[in-house]
């Protein structure tokens, strides 16, 4: 066991020190070299709030738009020539059936910001490429609230629906 994942050190004065996750470092015993977790620095999302992408959620890397209707001959380029007026393109996965060869009919497309893919999906659903019309939306939707709202929801636990029977 290392040192860092002791957790109570009793030095034969009484005193124990805890060190290791879940305990802070005070900083009043001498030589005690862990990090105090204020000193530790997190890489952070960009703060974007509710209100602002509706019902889109942020993949970990980007904001990836969800692409329908893709010709089976289409190529890569062809998506990108398509997308990247509307921003730079972090990611384009074009699937392909490990049988034919071709194009599964979709594609993600990954954008930077929420505005870019935002307006790539306005701009482009409903227009075509190779004969096929296009249909656009975020891969990724924040899912509905759970929990009770103000009331106890207890439909189907024990009772009947109708209001008759009991």
């Amino acid at each position: 066991m290392s040192d860092n994942d002791e957790m109570n050190i009793d030095e034969g004065n009484g005193v124990v020190r805890r060190r290791g996750r879940g305990f802070r470092n005070t900083g009043q015993q001498a030589g005690n070299d862990a990090t105090e977790a204020t000193d530790l620095a997190f890489d952070r999302l960009e703060s974007v709030h509710a209100g602002d992408t509706g019902k889109a959620a942020r993949s970990v890397e980007g904001w990836i738009v969800f692409v329908t209707g893709v010709h089976e001959e289409a190529t890569e380029e062809d998506l990108q020539d398509r997308f990247a007026e509307f921003g730079e393109i972090k990611n384009l996965h074009l699937n392909l059936d490990r049988r034919t060869g071709y194009v599964k009919g979709y594609a993600l497309v990954e954008y930077e910001t929420y505005e870019e893919a935002k307006t790539a999906i306005e701009k482009t659903t409903g227009t075509t490429l190779l004969e096929q019309e296009l249909q656009c939306d975020f891969a990724f939707i924040r899912p509905p609230p759970s929990g009770p709202k103000g009331r106890n929801n207890r439909q189907g636990r024990g009772r009947s629906a109708s209001p008759g029977r009991r």
